[in-house]
């Protein structure tokens, strides 16, 4: 843990002086809703790759989604889940690794980043999870530490004359914590180092688990959002307004704002952004993908009208792993953006 803060350390306090860019978040004085690229342009290429998070931020993305996990010698990795079994080829490059943990109460078999150095993760490359997205870039990119991320991130700013956020969640943060190593502490060390963790900062920090979020409201004064699967106790108007007290916002599971029964129609929206803002929240619902398999079948295969129809309802941004799409949505179809 010490050589990842120190390494962080030396990089960070260089970079973003270089990089010369403004203090205030991006978009902020934008009507469209902030356009989040999920694990990078994930759509296009394999997710939480350099290069998905470059071609996001080509496409104007206003933020890059890093997932962290963190690995044997604790630096803090991005995998959308510590089992990088579904991910990346390491069952090929190490497959005597393969073992089974209880994360979360539940049972899984794979292969987990704490299991690994870091040295011995440079060995692995990332592959395309989804199996109808294009696999021609399997075994080609590397799996990147936050520090590549920032760096990325600071150089692409610098490059553009762009602020470019990346908006960060920590996966698995309860189990992790449970085997010494914590997510949030060293995150937020490494924020520190780069400068990032001050007001305005182009940095969100999200988790579904309620106490990392409460712990990173108690570690930092950077914007946390609490990520929401489902309708329940948060989703009350007493929730939310007890979300309030610890997060800046809420990133809902589209769903819950758009409803979608099992024949794939869209139904009638619910008042949970309304309700939301009323409890001064912001709102950043997930996962926008335009292909048939996640697109509801009433917009008939137009992304663009989904994305139109969250805007009209007022999200204050979205994740998605197209962000050419939503961004061409904003500028060309919704009148409420223009």
């Amino acid at each position: 843990m010490l050589r990842l803060l120190l390494i962080s350390c030396v990089v960070g306090f260089v970079l973003p002086a270089l990089a010369a860019e403004p203090a205030t978040a991006p978009q902020a004085a934008q009507k469209r809703p902030l356009v989040i690229g999920h694990r990078g342009a994930s759509g296009y290429l394999p997710e939480h790759t350099i290069e998905s998070y470059a071609l996001a931020i080509e496409q104007g993305a206003d933020y890059i989604e890093a997932d962290l996990v963190a690995t044997r010698d604790g630096y803090l990795v991005a995998r959308h889940e510590n089992n990088i079994a579904d991910t990346t080829d390491v069952a090929r490059r190490f497959p005597d690794r393969k073992t089974t943990k209880v994360i979360n109460g539940k049972s899984v078999e794979g292969w987990f980043t704490e299991d690994f150095t870091l040295d011995e993760l440079s060995t692995v490359r990332a592959v395309e999870r989804v199996p109808f997205r294009s696999q021609t870039y399997n075994g080609r990119f590397v799996i990147p530490t936050i520090a590549n991320i920032l760096v990325l991130r600071a150089t692409k700013a610098r490059e553009t004359g762009r602020t470019i956020g990346v908006y960060i969640e920590v996966k698995n943060p309860a189990y992790f914590r449970s085997i010494n190593r914590p997510l949030e502490e060293p995150l937020v060390s490494i924020l520190k180092a780069w400068a990032l963790d001050r007001p305005g900062s182009p940095i969100f920090l999200e988790s579904f688990d309620a106490d990392s979020v409460k712990r990173f409201s108690a570690l930092t004064t950077l914007p946390n959002i609490l990520l929401l699967e489902a309708a329940g106790p948060f989703t009350t108007d007493a929730g939310l307004k007890a979300v309030a007290s610890y997060a800046k916002g809420i990133g809902p599971a589209k769903t819950m704002i758009v409803p979608v029964n099992a024949a794939g129609q869209a139904g009638t929206p619910t008042d949970l952004v309304t309700r939301a803002h009323r409890a001064g929240l912001l709102v950043h619902p997930y996962t926008f993908r335009p292909e048939a398999q996640f697109l509801p079948a009433s917009y008939g295969g137009s992304a663009a009208r989904e994305y139109c129809q969250f805007a009209g309802l007022g999200v204050d941004g979205l994740f998605t792993d197209t962000p050419d799409l939503a961004l061409k949505a904003f500028g060309e179809s919704c009148p409420m953006t223009r």
